[in-house]
């Protein structure tokens, strides 16, 4: 009895923080963790999946842009180091895509010779493409005269003497990809279509093209 007495007496005496510990866990407690876990884990894992079969199925691929004809109507280069050209181009813009169409947002275009602009920048209407659909853009660039290097206009002089003119169509602008009733954020693309075209010097109109890869885009 006096040990059982003792006994009680030092278990009055604990602190109540040790009491504490020594009460046991509710039950269930550590189950339910468990369940939540393995719920989310399931969960996220089914999202994961979704969201990779959404993008396999969806996934936009890169506008094709070609430069199909050429056409000259002045390039001034006479007036260093001042350079006038308007030149048209006739692009064909294809959407490759079969599930997904495209916005074409703050579109512009330039002509360069050299990597020097020899064209003002000019601004195109806004497009929007169709799944697997094509258009046919045929901007007129130029008409105001540009600055440009020593390099540059003697360069374009020695080329139209020889015949052969190798020029540079660049895009720039941002496009939004639409699959469903979901629409992306803009995305920035560039583009750059390499173009060599057969150009005597005085000549005007459609000149022959003598090399028009496809367009190179960058988003």
């Amino acid at each position: 009895m006096e040990e059982n007495q003792s006994t009680q007496n030092q278990q009055h005496h604990l602190p109540p923080d040790k009491l504490q510990m020594n009460k046991p866990a509710p039950y269930g407690t550590s189950s339910s963790k468990r369940a939540f876990c393995t719920f989310l884990t399931i969960f996220l894992l089914l999202i994961g999946v979704t969201l990779l079969v959404l993008w396999l199925v969806y996934r936009p691929h890169k506008p094709h842009f070609t430069v199909v004809g050429v056409a000259v109507y002045g390039l001034n280069t006479t007036s260093p180091p001042l350079l006038s050209a308007t030149l048209q181009f006739n692009v064909r813009i294809k959407n490759p895509n079969r599930r997904v169409s495209v916005y074409y947002d703050r579109f512009s275009a330039f002509v360069s010779y050299k990597n020097q602009a020899i064209t003002p920048q000019v601004m195109l209407p806004p497009l929007f493409l169709e799944k697997h659909s094509q258009v046919s853009l045929s901007p007129v660039l130029g008409g105001t005269a540009v600055p440009v290097s020593v390099e540059v206009s003697n360069g374009l002089m020695v080329d139209e003497a020889y015949g052969v003119v190798g020029l540079k169509l660049v895009f720039l602008g941002r496009l939004r990809w639409k699959a469903g009733a979901i629409k992306t954020a803009h995305y920035g693309f560039y583009g750059k279509c390499d173009v060599l075209i057969g150009l005597k010097k005085g000549y005007v109109g459609q000149v022959p093209l003598l090399g028009n890869p496809p367009c190179n885009i960058d988003i």
